[in-house]
Parts: structure tokens; sequence; C-alpha cells
């Protein structure tokens, strides 16, 4: 059912406590992990994550920290607008599935529309997982 299961990660709190349902998920359906970091460069060219190599650091250290849970996992690193680039890579890797952390910025009317996970509910490939 979900053979590729898509992770974006960033270094919020709401992505690591995600951790435990993408676990769950991948063991139970024998699932491809893929870990996804999206590097956002600023109108001056500027990354607003950090620079790359703390990207970096972020996806090696979710690798360790799935491998510790006998889960082999991919990593991406790619740069873009998140919400487009997280559905193009779930495309590009044949993801069956999308597990995000959300950050509930949906309460109001104008946060739904402004939030990446609600950009990705509206623009992925395949279904989507939103973990409060």
């Amino acid at each position: 059912m979900f053979k590729k299961v898509l992770f974006p990660i960033d270094q919020n709190r709401e992505t690591r406590d995600a951790v435990a349902i993408v676990s769950n998920i991948v063991k139970t359906y024998d699932s491809q992990l893929f870990l996804l970091s999206v590097v956002e460069k600023s109108a001056d060219n500027n990354s607003v994550m950090s620079d790359e190599n703390s990207v970096n650091q972020l996806l090696v250290g979710a690798k360790e920290l799935f491998a510790q849970e006998n889960i082999i996992a991919e990593i991406i690193e790619r740069e873009g607008m998140p919400s487009f680039t997280i559905c193009d890579v779930a495309d590009e890797v044949e993801a069956n599935l999308i597990i995000m952390g959300c950050r509930g910025l949906g309460l109001t009317h104008e946060g739904a529309e402004d939030s990446v996970t609600n950009r990705v509910i509206n623009l992925a490939p395949c279904p989507v997982l939103v973990v409060p």
C-alpha cells in the first residue's frame, strides 16, 4: 500500500513529533523511506533555512535516528519553494504517501492558505498524512 514514503523534514518540533508515526508506518508496510529537506532561498539569494551544511547535518541526523529503528532512509536535499519542491520530489520518487508535521497555522483562514502543509495537500500526487 505505502511502498514509498516521503518525509519532508525541518528543524521544527512538529517534525520530531511525527518521527514515531513515520517509523510505525514504514515498519508496518515495509516501505522505502525518503527524507527530504528543502533549502528555500530568499529574494536576496540567501538561504532562509540556515546554510546548506546545517541542512545536510539535519538530514544525516534524521537518517541516523531512523537507522536506530532499523529503517534505511534515503536523503534528498533540494532548493526551491518548499510546497512545490515536496510535491515534485514525491512525483519523482513515485511516493505513495507524504507524511508531514503541521505547525497549527491553519487555525485561521489566512494561516491555512499560507501554510506549506495546506499547499502540499492541494498539490500532492499522493495522499498526505498530517501529524498535528
